[in-house]
This record gives C-alpha cells, sequence and structure tokens, in this order.
C-alpha cells in the first residue's frame, strides 16, 4: 500500500475528515485531499506529527513493509505452529501481532493469523488460558480488519467467519449484512450460511426453501458433471468405466427425485457409442414417454417447499417431436436405420413397432 492510500485507510480508520486533519496539521483541506490522491505529498516535517494523529508510526505510514508473498505468510505460521508447542499460546499470539504491526496493510497475514489464532483457541493448541474471551476479542478484531480488505477471497474468507460468530451469539441483525454483501460465486457457501441463519434464527421454512433450491440446482450440476464424465470415458475408450458412470447416474437422478428424463440420457449416450442398436431404441423410448409424464416438483420430501410454476403441458409434446425428427435425421443415429425401416413420419408408435421387430430377430437369432 502507497503512503497516500495508508494516509487515507489509517484516517477513516481514525473516523477523522479532511479538514480536521488539515485543521491539526495547519495546511488547507485541499493539500490532504491531494495526499490521499497521490498528486502530492506531506513534508518530510509532517509525518512524525501525521503519524501521531493517525495513531500509527512512520515506518507503518511510509510502508516500509508492505506485505508478504502467500509462501512466507505459510512458513511464518509453520514458525508460529512451532512456538505455540514449544513455547505456549500467549508467546505465538504475541509473534503474531507484532508480525502483523510489521506488515499492517499485509491482509492475507492478518486473515491467517487469526485462523491460526482461532483454531489455537478451538483446539487448545499452546495450552492457553481458561480465561479466553480476551483473545477472542481480540482475534475478532483481526477478523473485522480482514473483513475490510480489497481482496476479494480474503475478505469473503473473513466475512464467513464473523458470520459464524454472530449466528453463534444470535446476532443475527449483524450475520444478515454480511451475507448480504458476500458475492455468489466464492470459496464460502453464501446459501448455506444464509440457511444457518434462518434456522438459528427458527425461520425453518424459509430455510429449507433455500436448502431445496439448493440441492435443485445441486442435483443438476451433478447431472452434467456425470454426462461429461460419461463422455470423457468413452472418448478414452475406457467402456466399463463409461457403464459405471451412467449407472450411478440414473440413480443419482432417482435417489434425488429429479426428472425422470434425466435417468436415461446417460445410457442412452453410451449406447449411441457403442453402436448398440437395441438398446440404444429402447432407451429412447423410454426418453420420450417419460416427456408424457408429469414431474411433480413437490411431491418429493426433497422440494416441498419450493414454488413451482405450472408446466406448460405442449413443451413435452414439442420436445418429443423434436427428438423423433432428431433420431431420423442425425447423421450420428444413422447406425438405426431408422430412415429404412420407418418410412412415413416417424412417431412414438412406429419406433415401438420397429424396437419389437428387432428384438423379435435378435430372440430368433
Amino acid at each position: 500500500m502507497k503512503i497516500n492510500e495508508m494516509i487515507k485507510q489509517k484516517r477513516i480508520e481514525q473516523k477523522l475528515t479532511q479538514e480536521q486533519v488539515a485543521k491539526y496539521l495547519g495546511v488547507s483541506a485541499p493539500a490532504v485531499n491531494k495526499w490521499e490522491k497521490g498528486t502530492s505529498y506531506p513534508d518530510i516535517t509532517l509525518l512524525p506529527p501525521l503519524a501521531r494523529l493517525l495513531h500509527t508510526d512512520l515506518n507503518t505510514l511510509l510502508s516500509f513493509h508492505e506485505t508478504l508473498t502467500d509462501r512466507e505468510i505459510a512458513l511464518f505460521l509453520n514458525d508460529l505452529s512451532a512456538i505455540a508447542d514449544r513455547d505456549g499460546f500467549q508467546t505465538a499470539y504475541d509473534t503474531a501481532l507484532e508480525k502483523i504491526r510489521l506488515f499492517p496493510t499485509c491482509d492475507s497475514l492478518i486473515l491467517n493469523s487469526a485462523l491460526f489464532l482461532e483454531g489455537c483457541l478451538i483446539y487448545k493448541k499452546g495450552h492457553p488460558s481458561k480465561d479466553t474471551e480476551q483473545y477472542q476479542e481480540k482475534i475478532e478484531n483481526l477478523f473485522l480488519r480482514a473483513a475490510e480488505s480489497n481482496d476479494l477471497n480474503v475478505r469473503s474468507q473473513a466475512q464467513a467467519q464473523l458470520i459464524s460468530k454472530y449466528i453463534e451469539r444470535k446476532e443475527y441483525e449483524q450475520a444478515q449484512t454480511l451475507i448480504d454483501q458476500l458475492p455468489d460465486a466464492i470459496w464460502t457457501d453464501k446459501k448455506q450460511l444464509q440457511a444457518n441463519l434462518f434456522i438459528a434464527s427458527e425461520r425453518y421454512s424459509d430455510a429449507a426453501k433455500l436448502a431445496e433450491e439448493k440441492l435443485l440446482s445441486q442435483a443438476s450440476e451433478l447431472h452434467c458433471t456425470l454426462i461429461t464424465l460419461l463422455e470423457i470415458a468413452l472418448k478414452e475408450r475406457r467402456n466399463e468405466d463409461a457403464e459405471y458412470i451412467a449407472n450411478v447416474s440414473k440413480s443419482t437422478a432417482t435417489a434425488l427425485d429429479q426428472w425422470e428424463y434425466a435417468s436415461y440420457v446417460a445410457h442412452f449416450q453410451l449406447h449411441c457409442a457403442k453402436k448398440e442398436r437395441i438398446k440404444t431404441l429402447k432407451t429412447f423410448l423410454q426418453m420420450i414417454r417419460s416427456l408424457s409424464k408429469k414431474w411433480n416438483l413437490n411431491a418429493s420430501p426433497l422440494y416441498r417447499h419450493i414454488k413451482t410454476k405450472p408446466v406448460d403441458t405442449a413443451f413435452g409434446g414439442t420436445l418429443k417431436k423434436t427428438l423423433l425428427n432428431l433420431l431420423k435425421e442425425d447423421p450420428e443415429y444413422d447406425f438405426l436405420n431408422i430412415s429404412e425401416n420407418i418410412t412415413e413420419n416417424i412417431s412414438e408408435d412406429a419406433l415401438s413397432e420397429l424396437l419389437a421387430i428387432e428384438e423379435e430377430k435378435e430372440l430368433h437369432h
């Protein structure tokens, strides 16, 4: 962090206006504004009183110790762990705070030191004092500092820690405020934290709805991931693995009460790839027949609280027609010999008759 950024940060921390800083130092407010923008800098004689006003030291103000690399932080945490084992929690705690004093703008150091020290309190590493409240408060202050970081990952992790603390203390408004600040795509699970808050505040219906929506979304993602794994296995000619994955896909869709159609997709792709004519036709028929069945999501105990829209009855028929035409027109399915056996418009009944004929032939062979 540059000196202009440091001046602004420390001024805000002390809840001072630019005018107040200017008055204390005997300069104009525009001069302080230029310092913070980095267009000009304080006279060297103003640095000591400026540092005193901002409750910091010259090293920090001038950013002599700017930051640490991830590797340096990891090595420091290893040393901190050894200190806790050898010399006890208090020494490790003092060592961590001294390091932070030297690198006050290294947000990753602040976060990871707080995580380490809190872990020590939880697991009694270094045999910390029974009176841990004073430590917990100071560690929480470290999380609060990290929660103001410009680094999204650091800020989100710190906020997640604070949210858990607020929920535990039933400070639900503070928890909600931080949850609302979290971006959707981060390492920590915003929806899970929100569900935890709803449960703690006895808003069970809201918690269930959120959890069910999350499950439904994850089930869809899981289906896509399994199909991707199936495609990879087929391309690598790992047919046994592909069959296993297809079975997992079907059982998962069934276990999670997914749309019946989804339970057939993997096996259809498997049989197509292996050019298994009868199995492909049979699975395809199961797929298009499932399109005529209504998927009553709320009938499942897994999705009781999700509000569903009325099903468009025309959707299944349209999709069925599209799939039937695709089967006849796409060169990928030429091995099925659909066009040779069904000269008229392809339909579910025509396909069913074709399958019966082919199964009869196979039986006689």
